[in-house]
């Protein structure tokens, strides 16, 4: 029986042992004033439902609050509020023959928010990952990348076809073991975000890696070990940013040590400029004065001031990667992360150019491009990024004017909460789902409700982060939690090279698989899905990189709203 075969099968069972269990819940836990309102999934629980506490007493006795309707099955969905529950500890919920196990603990998020982020240190390329640091999961570096080489397509003058240049570093950036400029500025751009807002929790925060002994928090430290990664893709002739570091085709699912693939960094584009004078104008502001990295700060400015020039002077330089494998060999089809509009990009980048240097240009450019609305974000829709800058800055007029639109955002994204099946902004709606909508669509306005809920409303919208945060830990259709190696029932074979092949049965811990996708890109592949229905569309399978695959724009998004809510437990 082949690989793929016996993945479907343990799919469909695990899938089915899950709709054996009808309650919903965070799996990971609760914080003792947090709201805890719990799905029951199909069956009325009414005079059914009892909750003991660790000796076996009796607690609560609990009623029916409300009755929801699945959007597409019509099934009836029955929720439980146990909010009253908030002495620490764990009570086993009794429905029948049914259990499940609600946890209750004030630093309830605390391992799941380190997971996430010492996650990162797992995925480093150019590296050996030493045992002392990972445990079971420690491996021999695979790409040192001090030999890659410039494709044709990036070739200048002074830099022309074949000449070999050192970039090393970085994180792997999905399934596969390419660097891509723009998802990593992005990715690091989030969480950067979030480390200005609680930089004291952050400066507690020990994940174990290499770096932990110096006296930079080791939050910094990882994404130092990314921007060095990215300085390397500067032209330091003209400051432009190339696009990738890639092999021409995606490896075999091998390991990395056993990957024999030239690497080439390919042409520059205008959205892996601008993203990068963003992240790059944020991270000199973050380390300005660091005795860890004391020529950081200066060199980041003026990378970023580089970059920003270059791609003003080459608006178009969008990266179509079929048009270049027209014109230049070898031929690339990795991942592209195309887009096909900067305007964007360039607000992220002169608001984080302006906060850092006063320039007036740059606030010109910022007005010229400020968005329109407030809406979901990910690495091809990067504006709400530049509205956090405003909105965390002292600028009053660009400040009020981007927390009046994160308020009409957040009060859409709440407003049905009342009848929603899993008491969550997310989750109800077809467009919910989709490639990568657990990063994108679930934690990431998560994050952005918090920023609601520090800046607009203080204690209004936090409530509606936690309950997204529930959703992904486990209180949804399919009964999973969607974070590997955390709750009772998690992913465990996430479409990831190195967990599908180091021979350990548990995949990394602390990876946001991407979520139920009705569009089910990866058919082909032969993979077996419970169902079409949008939030039931997920398969715990290998070869499901359409549903199952990690990427690290979703896990910056699991890293700040995890850390967050971690850092304002009360």
């Amino acid at each position: 029986m082949n690989k793929l075969l016996l993945t479907s099968l343990a799919a469909l069972a695990s899938i089915g042992c899950s709709a054996q269990n009808p309650i919903r819940l965070n799996q990971v836990g609760y914080q003792p004033e947090q709201e805890k309102v719990i799905t029951i999934d199909k069956i009325n629980p009414q005079g059914k439902i009892v909750v003991k506490n660790g000796v076996g007493s009796i607690v609560a006795k609990p009623k029916v609050m409300r009755i929801a309707t699945s959007p597409w099955t019509g099934e009836k969905r029955y929720l439980i509020d146990l909010s009253n529950i908030k002495k620490p500890g764990d009570y086993t919920i009794e429905m029948g023959k049914h259990k499940a196990t609600l946890h209750v603990a004030k630093d309830a998020y605390h391992d799941i928010a380190k997971g996430s982020l010492k996650l990162f240190y797992l995925i480093r390329s150019g590296i050996d990952i030493d045992k002392k640091y990972a445990g079971i999961y420690a491996r021999k570096d695979g790409h040192p990348d001090t030999k890659v080489y410039i494709h044709a397509s990036a070739a200048t003058a002074n830099r022309p076809e074949g000449t070999e240049l050192s970039s090393p570093y970085g994180w792997y950036d999905a399934g596969d073991y390419n660097k891509y400029a723009v998802n990593s500025s992005y990715a690091i751009g989030v969480m950067q975000d979030v480390y200005e807002q609680i930089p004291e929790y952050f400066a507690q925060l020990n994940t174990n890696i290499p770096e932990s002994d110096n006296t930079t928090p080791d939050f910094l430290d990882e994404m130092m070990f990314n921007l060095k990664w990215l300085i390397t893709c500067q032209d330091p002739d003209d400051g432009g940013i190339y696009h990738k570091l890639t092999t021409p085709h995606f490896e075999a699912f091998i390991m990395p040590d056993e990957c024999k693939q030239k690497r080439y960094l390919v042409e520059k584009s205008v959205t892996a400029s601008l993203d990068f004078a963003a992240v790059m104008a944020q991270a000199s502001r973050l380390f300005e004065g660091n005795k860890d990295y004391p020529e950081f700060s200066q060199q980041a400015r003026e990378a970023a001031i580089k970059a920003y020039d270059w791609a003003i002077k080459n608006p178009n330089a969008f990266y179509r990667q079929n048009e270049m494998n027209k014109k230049f060999k070898p031929e690339v089809t990795t991942g592209e992360y195309g887009d096909w509009s900067a305007r964007d990009e360039k607000f992220w980048a002169a608001s984080e150019l302006y906060r850092l240097t006063k320039d007036a240009r740059y606030l010109e450019d910022a007005k010229s491009t400020f968005p329109t609305r407030f809406t979901n974000s990910s690495w091809n829709s990067v504006a709400e990024l530049g509205l956090f800058t405003w909105i965390a800055s002292t600028n009053k007029e660009m400040g009020e004017r981007a927390k009046d639109m994160l308020k009409t955002y957040a009060d859409n994204l709440t407003a049905h909460v009342a009848t929603s099946n899993f008491n969550a902004p997310y989750g109800d709606k077809a467009e919910d789902f989709g490639w990568g909508c657990l990063g994108g669509n679930c934690c990431w306005p998560a994050i952005a409700l918090m920023y609601a809920d520090k800046y607009i409303a203080p204690g209004k919208y936090r409530k509606f982060a936690l309950e997204n945060f529930n959703y992904v830990l486990g209180q949804n259709t399919t009964g999973y939690c969607y974070v590997t190696g955390y709750g009772t029932k998690s992913p465990m074979h996430p479409h990831h090279r190195i967990s599908a092949n180091d021979n350990i049965e548990q995949p990394f811990p602390g990876m946001l698989v991407g979520g139920p996708n009705p569009g089910q890109q990866d058919l082909a592949e032969g993979i077996i899905y419970p169902s079409k229905n949008p939030d039931a569309s997920y398969a715990d399978q290998t070869e499901s990189y359409a549903s199952n695959e990690i990427a690290i724009n979703w896990n910056a998004s699991l890293v700040g709203i995890a850390c967050w809510l971690d850092a304002t437990s009360k």
